[in-house]
């Protein structure tokens, strides 16, 4: 009877044994299956930054965050595409002159009016020159405006130069010479310029030792402020 018992002890003993051995390795190969794979949706993936749109280099590098600028133009904005206006020449504009009424001549208005079908930028300031001068062009006023003068199809931009200060020593001139930047500031200073002849309404001009100009501006009135403002004039 204890020998009976015994046994029986020993018999249960190895079956529970078995089952939690086998439950065990039911529970350990399921976990291995989700938890160690490389494609499980537990295991996070390497970062990856995406390409900025517009930011593509030749070759297809893109680099987020740089814009490609291509030769001798301005940089693209970001965005994408290139929006490189190119700057205006001879072919390009119409110019005119003017003057100011009770003004006694010694200031006068360039205007530049498009007269093509795309836009164009007249950069910095003109290049002028009055008369047979052969030294360099006009010196420029303080007066560069907020933004470049880009002037699309019939619209205008407009340069004024302070001709002479009462008192000075002048001679009279029917014409002069114009000349145009490109986006370097003094860029193009060799190529040949446009003569250009006084209109009517002009005639004639006194010009003194020291004339000026001012930049390039699409706003008249800030042309005219620069101009006539104390110390210009």
């Amino acid at each position: 009877m204890r020998t009976a018992h015994k046994n029986w002890k020993t018999y249960a003993l190895g079956v529970a044994a078995i089952a939690a051995l086998l439950s065990s390795t039911a529970c350990e190969s399921g976990g291995t299956d989700n938890d160690k794979s490389p494609t499980a949706s537990g295991t996070p993936a390497p970062s990856r930054t995406p390409s900025t749109p517009g930011t593509t280099q030749p070759g297809g590098a893109g680099t987020p965050g740089a814009s490609q600028s291509p030769s001798g133009g301005s940089a693209a904005p970001s965005g994408g595409g290139n929006t490189t206006i190119a700057a205006c020449n001879d072919n390009d504009l119409s110019i005119s002159t003017s003057g100011w009424r009770q003004d006694s001549g010694q200031h006068l208005l360039i205007t530049a009016a498009n007269i093509t079908g795309k836009a164009c930028t007249l950069y910095h300031y003109p290049y002028v020159r009055f008369g047979t001068d052969s030294g360099g062009p006009v010196s420029p006023m303080e007066s560069k405006p907020r933004a470049i003068a880009t002037i699309g199809p019939k619209e205008k931009a407009y340069a004024g130069v302070f001709v002479f200060r009462a008192g000075q020593e002048t001679r009279t001139v029917t014409s002069f010479s114009l000349g145009y930047q490109d986006r370097v500031l003094n860029g193009n200073r060799d190529a040949a310029p446009l003569d250009i002849s006084l209109s009517a309404e002009v005639g004639s001009l006194t010009v003194g030792p020291t004339p000026r100009v001012t930049y390039w501006n699409t706003d008249l009135r800030a042309v005219e402020d620069f101009l006539f403002r104390s110390g210009n004039s």
